[in-house]
């Protein structure tokens, strides 16, 4: 765990949202900015920005700090919601307060990815991933600049802080028939960057659990292999089980309509599992639908934990444990 995580004192409440994410007062004209209208869907899907519209509610209280700190492997501190533009360290010095000590800032696209590259080497408690999102991929394919990003992804991922290839994979929501072969070259491209480097591979797969399951089978997978914002079933575990790979498990584990996960966590190698935000989306229970942020996981935590029937302490151990056998030490 890097050192800025030990406890310290700090100017946060629990029980109050903390001050760098809390609405600016409004202003008494109009505004041009673009977060106050834009569209909410998640941009890591519609293709990535920095900006999102303000969902009702604002950012969730701080809550109650994690006994034994844990790290968020999965976040994106360059998305902002709304109006609340929080920088790194503020975001870092918050969740240090909630018991995160860690995170992994993960990229989407070209801009993330090298904003990640450069962020890392700021901040001691910050490790990165680098990748071109699956729904990026078609895109870039269709402007005919895919393999040179490619190259360049590749350049950003031999950084020595940059820990993994991510998020890459495999989506078949956002994008249709036409543009999943792109996905798959991007896939397979980076699946062979993370190979070639000794990095972690972080997959973003979302309604296509076979053909990622066929692909790293076929293809040969890393050593290390994380399915992000796990999204599949008790029997998608149990492949991974089989075959080494870690499940993280997001916000989504609380949602009431998301059995499955549930199903999969109790099934899943305990030295398997991991925990993240996908931040600033996937806000869990009772937050949902409100602005996620890395001070948030406890409440993710402490459901699997619940679930799990099994100590806190223990489970926050485990996961700082599980999320170092993948991205090493910070």
């Amino acid at each position: 765990m890097p050192a800025s995580a030990e406890p310290s004192p700090h100017p946060f409440t629990v029980g109050e949202t903390p001050a760098p994410y809390r609405e600016p007062e409004p202003s008494s004209g109009p505004t041009d900015d673009p977060a106050e209208t834009g569209s909410t869907d998640d941009p890591a899907e519609t293709g990535s920005t920095t900006r999102r519209s303000r969902r009702k509610g604002g950012y969730p209280p701080l809550p109650q700090p994690l006994p034994v700190p844990v790290i968020d492997n999965h976040t994106h501190f360059d998305f902002r919601d709304g109006a609340v533009e929080v920088s790194v360290g503020e975001a870092l010095d918050v969740a240090a307060a909630a018991g995160v000590g860690g995170a992994v800032q993960v990229g989407t696209d070209l801009a993330s990815s090298r904003l990640t590259a450069a962020v890392v080497e700021q901040d001691a408690r910050l490790l990165g991933a680098v990748a071109l999102h699956p729904n990026e991929a078609p895109l870039l394919a269709e402007a005919g600049t895919l393999d040179d990003a490619l190259g360049e992804i590749e350049e950003l991922a031999s950084g020595e802080r940059v820990r993994a290839l991510g998020e890459t994979g495999l989506d078949y929501f956002r994008t249709g028939e036409d543009g999943r072969g792109s996905q798959l070259l991007s896939f397979r491209s980076h699946l062979d960057i993370a190979k070639r480097l000794g990095k972690a591979l972080q997959i973003h797969d979302r309604d296509a659990h076979d053909d990622v399951v066929a692909t790293l089978l076929a293809d040969g997978a890393p050593d290390r292999v994380v399915l992000h914002c796990f999204s599949g079933d008790a029997a998608l575990a149990r492949r991974c089980n089989e075959q080494g790979w870690y499940m993280s498990f997001a916000g989504t584990l609380t949602f009431r309509n998301a059995a499955n996960l549930r199903e999969a966590l109790l099934v899943a190698d305990p030295a398997l599992v991991l925990v993240e935000t996908d931040a600033p989306f996937l806000t869990p229970h009772p937050y949902r639908g409100r602005p996620n942020a890395s001070y948030v996981m406890p409440a993710t935590v402490r459901a699997m934990a619940e679930l799990l029937d099994t100590e806190l302490d223990a489970l926050c151990a485990r996961l700082t444990r599980n999320t170092e056998a993948v991205y090493g030490t910070w």
